[in-house]
């Protein structure tokens, strides 16, 4: 794909790997060749499996962007887009998930993730940030109560291990097993019914879409609209 993204088919599963040599930061340009590879994997058909660079998946928004707008945009949009996937999503959180990272979690069909001494969690409001509508959507769908309440109003960032039962994860792994752990899952989501997943898809997260598209719209109003 790029310096930011790359993207491997091989067996029906569309590998993409987000790695900028950092933690990852979901600027708009790595915002937009997701949003490309995921165009690509729908075009061939393919399951998705999701992942980051060694030991990190990603440490959220780009604190050192100027046009934040634009930004929460780009974001509110990869959301959607993996929402309504019409292939299976696989996530294999490899590292720390903060923030947009750990929101992209709360958007895929199988969460998992490495085992290890990590941090998942949405920490805006922990460091002066007010969560964005299109995100509160995004964890009223996917927490477990009182993870919900919890985990969005003081902004903690959890161990893989608390983060599961909070409903940022469904299983952890071994770090060293969570390619092939990752893989097997894809290979058995092959299996499903796409257009069976794809419409029970969209009936199930109906009222979550349309949260993120209120979001989306709120973002587009004017500065400040989150």
């Amino acid at each position: 794909m790029s310096s930011l993204t790359s993207y491997a088919l091989a067996d029906g599963i569309a590998t993409i790997v987000m790695d900028d040599g950092k933690v990852n930061a979901l600027s708009s340009a790595m915002l937009r060749e997701l949003a490309s590879a995921l165009d690509r994997a729908a075009a061939d058909e393919a399951v998705v499996v999701l992942t980051g660079r060694e030991r990190t998946f990603s440490a959220g928004f780009d604190l050192r962007a100027e046009d934040w707008q634009t930004m929460l945009i780009d974001g509110a949009t990869v959301a959607e887009r993996l929402l309504a996937f019409p292939q299976p999503v696989v996530v294999a959180c490899n590292g720390n998930a903060v923030a947009m990272g750990a929101l992209l979690l709360l958007c895929a069909d199988v969460r998992l993730g490495a085992d290890g001494p990590f941090r998942v969690g949405l920490n805006e409001v922990a460091i002066g940030l007010t969560l964005p509508w299109f995100a509160i959507a995004l964890a009223r769908h996917r927490l477990a109560r009182p993870a919900f309440d919890r985990c969005t109003v003081t902004g903690p960032l959890l161990e893989p291990a608390e983060a599961a039962p909070a409903g940022f994860l469904d299983r952890l792994v071994e770090p060293e097993r969570l390619a092939d752990a990752a893989r097997e899952a894809a290979l058995e989501l092959r299996g499903v019914d796409r257009a069976a997943h794809a419409a029970t898809k969209l009936r199930v997260r109906e009222e979550v879409l349309a949260g993120v598209r209120d979001g989306h719209e709120r973002l587009r109003g004017e500065p400040g609209g989150w």
